[in-house]
């Protein structure tokens, strides 16, 4: 059960957070006309996205939070910085990281540190960051050794404030959160819960099996909110289409969820197991199998009546960290824990799942069979109709670090951030393949001057 706390000994003098941090305001002036955000903003000023509309919140959520007090200036220690948390953005434009001292924010393209945030005394450690796209809030929850935050607790950050303005607590410790321009949704080990963003008023709650790594994800397409997490069963996932109340259980793997993603209009899902030979693509709508990846080469199906690809790489298993749709979802990355990033080419086009699909009737039957799952078992029995293909790019990267990707937002380029600190960014052609070209690197953990 989760409950809400807010302070408010020192209430805002101007409640519209509707407002751009000036620590971000120079430089988002510079990139305005260069980056093109989802949607237009409404009053046509900065392109990037700005806060949720609170003229309709509960006051009460939005008030200062007096026992979280936050130092502005960086901290002097000269020990190494330990990270804790990495993620990118809703855009993949911008990333976060969590430290034993506080978090960071950095822009991909030009590689750039935004800001940082490090608290002084004896906590300080934040062990989770999520960003609303580029805007001033951003919601924490504590980490590390020292934790600057309860771990049953969700901070909202007000930047343009410097402080919490508002916090989600629970019985159990966090184990993510997600957010878009009208919803909150926070993961604990066995359970979700969905918040209004305007007034933080809890609309659903999820049952999972365990889930340690927090695992969830959601759309990012106005007015199509699609939510999905690991179902009641191993292997299975659950799929939310809030938009049309319905509720679809995929029997996505045997083995259990390592990680899975979804394009940015919620239509496909890509998911991983953790036996690491299999990542596969799903119609989110209907739940039909539509591509299969295990390991380097694909599979393709071109059989009439199923329209369906499969995508095979060989027995050699791996741990997958991360997945990742291009924002066409023409494209999709995958790293392991072999060093390797690869790039595929999808054969099925997002937007024509989601109207071929829309009206199919809802399953929300949890045992339900997942149609061409039995897919997987046929390699080497594979009709004439069959045809292989290799992934389109690789880039290879030291072993034994984890790795996240994204798609950048030049042409063909991919954007890799790796726990050691390390970020890449690097660019493969479609056409000829093979190794993808590195264009930049940094170690963002490389200590620097005050900033």
């Amino acid at each position: 059960m989760a409950t809400i706390s807010s302070i408010a000994t020192h209430p805002n003098p101007n409640p519209n957070l509707n407002l751009i941090s000036p620590m971000l305001q120079p430089y988002l002036e510079q990139q305005q006309e260069r980056l093109h955000p989802e949607t237009p903003p409404d009053d046509g000023g900065s392109s990037y996205d700005a806060a949720p509309d609170t003229d309709d919140r509960d006051p009460s959520a939005a008030s200062a939070n007096n026992n979280n007090p936050a130092a502005l200036s960086p901290n002097p220690n000269p020990t190494p910085i330990k990270l804790l948390h990495l993620s990118f953005n809703q855009d993949y434009g911008c990333f976060a990281t969590g430290t034993d001292r506080g978090f960071r924010i950095f822009n991909c393209d030009p590689f750039r540190e935004i800001f940082r945030r490090d608290f002084d005394g004896n906590g300080g450690g934040v062990g989770a960051v999520e960003m609303l796209f580029r805007c001033n809030i951003l919601a924490l929850v504590g980490g590390g050794e020292a934790p600057q935050y309860p771990l049953n607790k969700v901070m909202i950050w007000d930047d343009h404030q410097s402080r919490c303005i508002g916090e989600l607590s629970f019985r159990s410790e966090v184990r993510g959160v997600r957010l878009r321009r009208d919803r909150i949704i926070v993961v604990l080990e066995q359970k979700i819960f969905v918040y209004n963003f305007a007034d933080l008023k809890l609309l659903h709650q999820i049952e999972t099996i365990a889930n340690p790594k927090g695992l969830c994800a959601v759309s990012q397409v106005a007015g199509s909110f699609v939510l999905v997490c690991p179902g009641l069963q191993k292997g299975q996932v659950r799929v939310e289409h809030y938009a049309s109340k319905r509720t679809k259980f995929i029997n996505a793997h045997d083995s259990r969820i390592a990680c899975f993603t979804l394009s940015q209009d919620g239509n496909l899902l890509a998911t991983a197991s953790t036996k690491g030979t299999l990542v596969r693509i799903y119609n989110t709508h209907d739940g039909s199998l539509l591509q299969e990846y295990v390991g380097d080469n694909a599979i393709a199906i071109e059989e009439p009546t199923c329209n369906m690809l499969q995508v095979r790489r060989g027995a050699d298993r791996a741990e997958i960290y991360s997945v990742a749709f291009s924002p066409t979802a023409q494209w999709l990355a995958v790293s392991s824990d072999k060093g390797t990033v690869h790039v595929f080419s999808l054969k099925v086009n997002s937007g024509n799942v989601g109207s071929e699909r829309s009206n199919s009737p809802p399953d929300t039957n949890p045992s339900a069979t997942t149609p061409g799952s039995s897919l997987s078992f046929m390699k080497g029995v594979l009709p004439k109709y069959f045809s292989s293909e290799w992934s389109v790019a690789q880039f290879r990267l030291p072993e034994g670090y984890q790795y996240i990707v994204a798609f950048g937002h030049q042409k063909n380029t991919v954007v890799i951030l790796g726990l050691d600190g390390s970020f890449y960014r690097c660019k493969f052609e479609p056409g000829s393949g093979g190794e993808m070209t590195q264009l930049e690197y940094h170690n963002f953990l490389k200590p620097e001057e005050a900033f």
